[in-house]
């Protein structure tokens, strides 16, 4: 089965706790705080496999999680990092965040890696904490939690040309007979239900990669038939080979299906018809063919070449490929994102400020705090310690976390809660 679109769920690991220890070693008085830090999370990290086609292995594991930091330990002993945790994916894999729509990465080459989910930061040992106004400090932090967050993961073929046109009109065989590729070839609509790759010899020694797709139906950009699931795979091509029946033996108007088709092109994606396009006058071998190909070029107003060929019989397919070369060493790669829209995002990327926290109420007359930054530092508190929730408590007045409980209404005695945990507001 061909699997070129999934959804994904990677979760970076958690950073190792850090310790509150103190040195008790013989012959060594008021030895101080000891407690080590705790290591860092690993990051989930996708890497290209040439050897991968399709996204078939995430149909059967669609979950991610890296491994967690090692916690810090006395005598100042740092917890060990963890391992990435490595996934391989297809080259051309575009991967972008579920949530946002932002575009994460795209992976073109073999060995190409991309960061999706960063672990978080060990956590402090009391020894980071110890101070002159306080030496020994019982103060630690518990490990950064990672990223996480679900992904969506494209593969977008990597081919110099993609064939197009409507079904049956001999997309599979045309690349039958001109690579290697074995696709399945039958006479009825629908025989390609998968893109199919072939590697194609020119003939003067230059070759170039060749996708033959699903045919299209009018209405694909909308979802109808089999075609619009391979659209985004003619993203990559630079050159695109139309392929058009021109026997009529099914009663179609060559002129009007290639009108179609490229109207579908177009509903998809502006952009695509900026591509160098070739016009294959297909199946040149039956009678009429010749008639509808004279028609058809008076009726053509724009200025595309026209190569009459038979893929059955060969005929005319050396001079298509040597054009097709052509083609392609004049045209330069297509960028599927617009530069200035990346640097925008960047941008708005570096630019976003979140609020710290959000005071709401539930139904219960409960005042609740929410909000990523809050939410992390009570994540990263350790809670067995006075020490360390004195200095929460600190970080919480610090941050105007009191104040705008006040302004709600919060009286002294209110409960307050943050996550699971849940105090009372003192004035």
């Amino acid at each position: 089965m061909f699997i070129d679109k999934v959804k994904v769920f990677v979760k970076g690991g958690d950073g190792g706790n850090g310790m509150v220890a103190f040195r008790r070693e013989k012959y060594v008085p008021e030895g101080g705080p000891a407690g080590g830090n705790g290591g860092k999370g690993a990051n989930v990290i996708l890497e290209v496999d040439e050897g991968l086609r399709t996204l078939m292995d995430f149909r059967y594991q669609q979950h991610f999680k890296a491994g967690h930091g090692e916690n810090g330990r006395s005598k100042n002993q740092h917890g060990k990092n963890a391992k990435d945790l490595v996934i391989k994916v297809p080259p051309g894999t575009t991967v972008t965040d579920d949530e946002t729509g932002e575009v994460l990465a795209d992976l073109l080459t073999h060995g190409q890696t991309a960061v999706v989910a960063r672990g978080g930061r060990g956590g402090r040992g009391n020894s980071t904490f110890a101070t002159p106004a306080n030496p020994a400090p019982e103060i630690s932090e518990n490990g950064e939690p990672g990223i996480e967050r679900f992904i969506n993961l494209e593969l977008k073929v990597l081919a110099d040309v993609g064939l197009v046109g409507f079904p049956s009109v001999g997309k599979s065989t045309l690349l039958s007979v001109v690579s290697a590729a074995k696709p399945k070839i039958a006479d009825y609509h629908f025989t390609t239900l998968s893109p199919n790759l072939g590697v194609v010899e020119a003939g003067d020694g230059r070759s170039f990669v060749m996708a033959d797709l699903p045919g299209l139906i009018e209405g694909a950009h909308e979802g109808v038939g089999l075609g619009h699931q391979f659209l985004r795979h003619i993203e990559r091509t630079r050159v695109i080979v139309h392929v058009i029946d021109m026997s009529g033996l099914e009663g179609r108007d060559p002129y009007e299906d290639f009108l179609k088709i490229n109207d579908e092109l177009k509903q998809y994606n502006m952009r695509l018809l900026e591509r160098p396009q070739i016009i294959v006058a297909n199946k040149m071998d039956m009678p009429d063919s010749e008639a509808q190909l004279e028609l058809f070029k008076e009726q053509l107003s724009e200025d595309y070449p026209v190569f009459p060929i038979s893929a059955l019989t060969r005929q005319g397919l050396r001079e298509l490929l040597l054009k097709v070369a052509d083609l392609i060493e004049q045209t330069p790669e297509f960028p599927l994102y617009d530069e200035e829209e990346q640097e925008q995002r960047v941008l708005y990327k570096y630019e976003k400020e979140q609020k710290p926290f959000i005071v709401s109420r539930d139904d219960d007359g409960t005042f609740v705090l929410s909000g990523a930054g809050i939410e992390k530092l009570f994540k990263m508190t350790d809670l067995t310690h006075d020490e360390s929730v004195r200095r929460f408590s600190r970080k919480l007045r610090n941050m105007g976390v009191d104040e705008a409980l006040r302004e709600r209404g919060a009286k002294n005695g209110d409960t307050v809660r943050l996550l699971d945990f849940e105090f009372e507001f003192i004035e």
